[in-house]
């Protein structure tokens, strides 16, 4: 049987043993404190400490934190922001510095959650206190720069970093969605009715366009056609009159009177006008003293067109 003042010997060692061993998880720190005092900082897995003298102060992670924020700001101009955001922070790193402003710079997580919440708000809140309503919209990125610029130091001397804030969400009153609203509706439809102005004057301009070059292209055809027609016009009186030379040549050698030639070409004229008339009435003087100055006028002519060639000739 073992001795009863064994017995108490093994269960004091084991205490002292027990007491002795400390466990960390993975992920955390533990600061240890002697008689109230900061000692050294556990790191994870199994540690050693002094008996029920070293005792474990708090436990802290290491491991990315992140909360929810959702609060109120106002304007420049006295307009009511509503922001929903995230915030994700951590310990900065784990010099034992650090882990010591993490331990003891505030007397409980709680304060420190509500120091971080009211510093994020009033950083907000005094940037967008500087902005117009119509401003703040565009100025998400602006924002969040502004907050971790101005929570960076005071973080660090609370051992913490702040890896990333977003701005979910940021809206307004009811009542100022409305005219926000409004506003966007009223610029649509006024950039709506400008582009439908620009497609009209652009339509009426082109139409406008085509009009002209079609009109000059018109013009230019007719004047072609015209000038084409006078040409022609000027070839057949020229051939003609180069007929009628010949012809009067011809009777002259022959020693025929030009009456006779000449009252041929009336008769063919005569019969020419029948043909290709359509219909239309064509006033002769067919009487024979109307005949007889018809043909003087045509004996007169191309005498005149004869002696005119002779002396091209001489």
């Amino acid at each position: 049987m073992v001795p009863a003042p064994f017995i108490i010997i093994l269960v004091l060692v084991l205490l002292i043993l027990f007491s002795g061993i400390a466990t960390v998880q993975q992920g955390t720190v533990a600061v240890t404190t002697i008689f109230g005092k900061f000692n050294r900082i556990l790191r994870p897995g199994l540690n050693f400490k002094i008996p029920f003298i070293e005792k474990v102060y708090s436990r802290i992670s290491i491991q990315n934190r992140s909360m929810e924020l959702k609060f109120q700001a106002i304007t420049q101009d006295q307009a009511n922001v509503n922001f929903s955001a995230m915030l994700l922070y951590s310990v900065l790193n784990q010099e034992d510095q650090t882990i010591k402003n993490v331990a003891f710079k505030f007397m409980d997580n709680q304060s420190f959650m509500q120091a971080l919440v009211r510093s994020v708000e009033g950083a907000v809140r005094a940037f967008v206190a500087t902005r117009r309503q119509s401003e703040v919209l565009l100025l998400r990125t602006e924002i969040i720069l502004h907050v971790k610029e101005q929570l960076d130091r005071q973080l660090e001397d609370w051992g913490y970093h702040l890896i990333d804030l977003q701005m979910n969400d940021i809206t307004f009153d009811e009542a100022i969605m409305r005219s926000m609203a409004q506003v966007v509706a009223s610029n649509n439809l006024k950039a709506a009715a400008e582009n439908e102005g620009q497609a009209l004057l652009i339509t009426k301009t082109k139409g406008a366009e085509a009009d002209g070059n079609a009109i000059k292209i018109s013009a230019e055809a007719e004047r072609q056609a015209a000038q084409l027609r006078g040409q022609g016009v000027a070839l057949f009186r020229e051939e003609v009159a180069r007929g009628m030379a010949l012809a009067a040549q011809e009777m002259e050698k022959a020693q025929l009177d030009a009456s006779f030639i000449l009252f041929s070409m009336w008769t063919d004229a005569i019969k020419h006008f029948a043909e290709v008339g359509k219909g239309n009435t064509i006033f002769l003087d067919g009487s024979n003293e109307g005949m007889d100055h018809t043909l003087k006028q045509m004996m007169s002519l191309m005498s005149k067109k004869t002696d005119g060639q002779n002396g091209a000739r001489l």
